[in-house]
């Protein structure tokens, strides 16, 4: 336990996508800051206070371990990426060490930052989900990633995951549980899913 009484956090990140409509090869290897956003996600979210960081490779998983420096990180991969984000999400969660709690973050949000990282784990209660947040046109909070999942709560969340869905399903079925945290004042929260977004990479 840490001082604060919550577990130690291993923080999971999703690589595995193809990376289809940006037509770029598999998103992990996208240049960003020098590097590939992989290594610098993953540096983010042990910058930003997570114990370990769990990858999670799929898409030419080969090439991405031979084109990248994350041996402080434990890599897997996964075989059936291509049936959906849900295989990815157990793996990474089956990967991470057993008595900690889990921060799930996606390789396409390259704004995400440290500061933001280390904002939602000292927001994280015991027995909770805490997500990061950003108010939509109307000023109302929406969930995004990163998420954390309690200890006690990720071999739920990881049971309940099936397609591409991942966590939704069970963050729709427990939204009392959902503590939500703005962090809009710190990155976008953006995903780079499309052509247009590209100038995400320019940060």
């Amino acid at each position: 336990m840490t001082a604060s009484g919550t577990a130690p956090t291993t923080g999971v990140l999703l690589a595995a996508g193809a990376g289809t409509r940006l037509g770029r090869g598999p998103k992990a290897l996208l240049p960003y800051r020098g590097r590939t956003l992989v290594e610098v996600l993953a540096d983010t979210l042990f910058d930003g206070g997570c114990r370990e960081v769990v990858v999670v490779l799929g898409a030419e998983a080969d090439r991405v371990r031979s084109s990248t420096e994350l041996s402080r990180y434990r890599v897997v991969a996964n075989d059936h990426w291509a049936k959906g984000m849900s295989g990815s999400f157990r793996l990474g969660i089956g990967a991470a060490e057993p008595g900690n709690s889990i921060m799930v973050a996606l390789v396409d949000q390259p704004g995400l930052t440290p500061t933001a990282v280390s904002r939602l784990l000292g927001s994280h209660r015991p027995g909770r989900v805490t997500a990061a947040a950003y108010p939509d046109g109307f000023g109302h909070l929406k969930r995004r990633h990163p998420v954390i999942f309690d200890v006690g709560l990720r071999d739920q969340a990881a049971e309940a995951a099936h397609g591409d869905t991942g966590a939704r399903s069970f963050l729709k079925a427990h939204p009392g549980l959902v503590d939500l945290v703005d962090c809009s004042d710190l990155c976008s929260g953006e995903d780079l899913d499309t052509k247009d977004q590209l100038h995400l990479l320019d940060g």
